[in-house]
């Protein structure tokens, strides 16, 4: 396929026109919203499905086949908040809390994209490993704690030199190695008991030890619905980044170019490893799919416990509001034929 028929047939697909139907809802001021305890209902579907589905195929699959794969995966996620970070601070001039909650965002990594990757795949035919889940549940969590840690070091920082007393000597309270150590402890424990997290392990976990005769009852419910129920998912996600569009001035074009340009860099990088790897042409597009994405869901709830400084409007408006729609619509399309270029 050429990028435009790519784009074409991502454009025309279900789970996109819903989610530019949702966005449409809010500029007509059109009374349509997905009621939130059904929206939390259908994230909890969705994450459960995928970790099944995921669970059943690592059951068949080689352990051999997914130490490359995770290892990058792993990868990416420590070192993609590394450059956001210092990139957001020295170039675009922002707060350590503000580069921290970014940066964990942007190494971080977007369910409902992946959702929608392999929903996309999977309509046009096109195989990837059967691990794809466990590459999103190992990227997830490692940038959230780098950015924050990111920050904190900084902060930390800042908050010894304005301790300096007259004899020149950074005074450091005691009690300050501990308290950070419990946060972070909090922290990770807040991160690691995310209902993503969870509903994708254990649902890896449930697959992979229920075998297919086991899984065959709960098929109709889990398989057959999963593509109807991330419509009405996008559907809801479209009228919110709609509704965050107004904060565009409060982002500013250095922020906009930084989520625009930023998931077409790091989807290229992501689909170049997974070249190298010897992934499938799928499998390369889903692990670049993952690394040009940006969490609003996991990564939202630790900034705001890690650092409650950090201004909620760059990093949601980056990444809900721009970096989002650009995957859904453009993203997902460039990073396949970045693929199919690479594989011929």
């Amino acid at each position: 396929m050429t990028l435009l028929e790519l784009a074409r047939s991502n454009l025309l697909s279900p789970a996109v026109l819903c989610f530019g139907l949702g966005a449409f809802a809010h500029w007509l001021r059109s009374d349509l919203k997905v009621p939130e305890p059904v929206f939390a209902a259908l994230s909890i579907f969705l994450m459960l499905s995928i970790g099944l589905r995921g669970g059943l195929e690592l059951s068949e699959a080689h352990g051999g086949q997914m130490v490359g794969p995770l290892l990058a995966a792993l990868a990416l996620g420590l070192a993609i908040p590394l450059w956001c970070y210092a990139l957001l601070r020295y170039f675009a001039a922002l707060s350590p809390a503000d580069a921290g909650a970014m940066a964990a965002h942007y190494g971080s990594v977007s369910a409902v994209t992946f959702a929608a990757v392999i929903t996309l795949l999977d309509q046009q035919g096109v195989r990837y490993e059967a691990f794809a889940p466990a590459l999103l549940a190992v990227m997830e969590v490692p940038a959230i704690v780098v950015g924050v840690g990111l920050a904190r070091v900084a902060l930390a920082r800042s908050a010894g030199v304005a301790g300096v007393t007259g004899g020149g000597a950074t005074v450091l309270r005691g009690s300050d190695s501990p308290r950070s150590q419990a946060e972070i402890g909090a922290l990770l424990n807040e991160i690691l008991s995310s209902k993503s997290i969870v509903l994708l392990l254990g649902g890896l976990a449930i697959g992979a030890v229920a075998y297919p005769v086991g899984l065959i009852k709960v098929k109709p419910f889990f398989g057959d619905l999963f593509q109807g129920a991330l419509c009405l998912f996008l559907l809801e996600l479209g009228r919110l980044a709609a509704s965050r569009v107004h904060e565009f001035r409060q982002v500013g074009f250095p922020l906009a170019g930084f989520a625009l340009v930023m998931p077409v860099l790091h989807g290229a990088l992501g689909v170049g490893m997974g070249y190298v790897l010897g992934m499938s042409q799928g499998g390369a597009v889903v692990l670049g799919t993952l690394a040009a994405s940006a969490s609003y869901i996991a990564a939202p709830a630790a900034v705001r416990l890690a650092l409650p400084d950090a201004n909620p409007g760059y990093y949601l408006t980056c990444s809900l509001a721009i970096t989002f729609p650009f995957n859904i619509v453009i993203g997902l399309a460039a990073y396949q034929a970045m693929a199919a270029y690479l594989y011929g």
